[in-house]
């Protein structure tokens, strides 16, 4: 159907009149027709996301419904608890959303629980295997701008939907009208018991099991942290949990409330050294030991530390590291470090991390892009009744998990880890960047850096998928003087060994992903995003000398750059 047949479609529906009018003045404008109807929200394991506003390419009170409706008929069709749970965070329209879902999944007899108030992404995860439900749903677009919001959809065990149930659900979205009135409000919901707010005991029980985590009971009283919760749901558990470990916590006003436009960060992703400006202007007054950040649904977290030339921000894989480090140190030093213990990175993460593993005899599993493929693992060794044996997973995009109560990315125990791991390092006369350089000098210099590129348009993603295929029929064999030794495609699940010329299968599933091995010079990894029409690049560059690793990174980027889109 093209985009004029849906637009029609919709003119023709039964929407109110603000929405009619809407439409209408749309009509002449064919960019914005296109942008809204040139493509459907497609449902993957990551649920969907989009910018919100009227039409089938965007997120709405309609495209909303019907993903709930779908959900619920897949659940309906399986044998696991007839229950959901569902948390949303401060994006506009996150709360509407919520009850929306509610109300889709009530009238099928699924029982639905929903949080009284802002919570992050992990607090569902925990909610989900707490509440023994079937499936679980935030309303969260992460760190997008604050014109994008989305539906991240949950299995039983708490970790984000896999490829096998999102198909089928994806499917029974695809067979549903947008227009199938509901038939019943949220409130008449809550009225019938069919729907209930979570219970405050919850939360403390969140509390309770992210404090058992601690690797010390030393307080972290002496650590000053200047923290943001970048207008979104962490402020109040991140506060709550730092604050009974005793740090002093000062927090950045402006983006302490709740705030749906997020007027003072543009863009709140803790991955960019922008989201935590705000807080720079106030740690020149302040000085405090360490900026903190988290994204608005809590999911992710950034550090900044204060040194001579202003603050050195933390890289995600630098953070990663050095908590897997004082994870494992401290373990290790106590005797709590189970047996053959097993820690999780993606594979686009930095390999430094194998490396800091091995030093305490422990494994590292590498797995597909996505913290589903870490719950994956987890799960993997908790029907084996080893879950025990899990110790950390992290991705370089500033998500981290120690402990199995929930199976997604915890910004709440994070932020705990990072603070004890600060007040260590103080009470020794360091701190997180020394500590990191420290690894740096001992390990190798592992200079990483991610290029992505957004793509403009309806046809983005045809430009993506074209932009990949190209890539892998033009692989370099040589990058700014290191040799290609090996070229791994994710979607063929081959590995070429372009030393020896031989071919091994790889055992993960399959990905739209390329990597290329530089022996032991670096790597380049070249992937779609799985969420936004982008590409992105992840470069890696090593060497025993600071200054060489970062030079050939520069060479790669540049090199690399090249095969971008040039009409993105």
């Amino acid at each position: 159907m093209e985009y004029m047949e849906r637009y029609q479609k919709w003119c023709a529906a039964p929407l109110t009149v603000q929405e009619q009018e809407t439409l209408r003045a749309m009509e002449k404008d064919e960019d914005a027709c296109k942008g809204a109807f040139g493509a459907e929200l497609q449902f993957g394991t990551a649920g969907i996301r989009g910018i919100m506003g009227l039409g089938t390419n965007r997120l709405n009170d309609y495209t909303v419904r019907r993903t709930a409706q779908g959900l619920a008929a897949w659940l309906c069709s399986t044998d696991l608890p007839q229950k959901c749970a569902i948390g949303y965070d401060s994006r506009h329209n996150s709360r509407r959303y919520a009850e929306i879902c509610a109300v889709a999944l009530a009238e099928r007899g699924i029982h639905v629980y929903v949080y009284h108030e802002l919570a992050p992404t992990p607090m569902l995860s925990f909610a989900v295997r707490r509440l023994g439900c079937g499936c679980g749903i935030v309303v969260s677009a992460s760190h997008n701008a604050g014109a994008y919001n989305g539906i991240k959809c949950y299995g039983p065990d708490g970790c984000q939907m896999t490829d096998e149930p999102a198909a089928v659900v994806f499917r029974e979205i695809s067979a549903i009208d947008y227009f199938v009135p509901a038939k019943q409000t949220f409130t008449e919901g809550l009225e019938k018991g069919e729907v209930e707010y979570i219970a405050p005991e919850l939360w403390e029980e969140y509390y309770q099991t992210v404090l058992a985590e601690r690797v010390t009971d030393v307080p972290a009283s002496e650590l000053h942290l200047l923290y943001t919760p970048l207008c979104g749901t962490g402020n109040k558990p991140v506060r709550e949990v730092l604050g009974r470990i005793g740090v002093k916590v000062e927090v950045v006003k402006v983006q302490e409330q709740p705030d749906g436009d997020f007027k003072t960060c543009e863009y709140p992703n803790p991955e960019t050294d922008a989201a935590l400006n705000e807080s720079y202007k106030i740690a020149r007054e302040t000085h405090p030991d360490l900026i903190l950040g988290t994204d608005p649904d809590c999911d992710r977290v950034a550090v900044a530390v204060p040194v001579e030339s202003g603050f050195r921000k933390l890289t995600g894989n630098e953070l990663g590291c050095l908590l897997l480090d004082y994870i494992l140190g401290e373990m290790s030093k106590n005797g709590t470090l189970p047996k053959e213990p097993v820690a999780v990175r993606s594979i686009v993460s930095t390999p430094l991390a194998d490396k800091v593993a091995a030093k305490y005899g422990v494994k590292m599993k590498a797995v597909l892009t996505g913290f589903k493929y870490i719950g994956g693992e987890i799960l993997a060794l908790e029907e084996k009744g080893e879950e025990k044996r899990f110790v950390f997973g992290f991705e370089e995009s500033c998500g981290y998990l120690k402990g199995t109560y929930a199976r997604d990315k915890d910004a709440v125990i994070a932020s705990m880890l990072t603070c004890d791991l600060a007040a260590k390092l103080k009470r020794e006369g360091t701190n997180l960047c020394e500590r990191m350089d420290a690894l740096y000098a001992e390990l190798g210099y592992h200079e990483a850096k991610v290029i992505s590129m957004e793509l403009k348009g309806p046809n983005a993603m045809e430009l993506s998928a074209k932009f990949m295929a190209d890539f892998r029929a033009n692989v370099p064999t040589e990058l700014c003087g290191a040799a290609v030794t090996s070229v791994t495609d994710y979607q063929t699940r081959i590995c070429r060994d372009l030393v020896n010329g031989t071919e091994t299968p790889v055992l993960l599933p399959k990905s739209n992903v390329v990597t290329l091995e530089l022996g032991d010079k670096g790597s380049v990894i070249v992937r779609p995003s799985g969420t936004e029409p982008k590409v992105k690049l992840y470069l890696t560059a090593v060497d025993s000398d600071k200054e060489t690793a970062k030079q050939l990174l520069e060479k790669l980027a540049e090199k690399m750059s090249e095969f971008l889109p040039k009409n993105a």
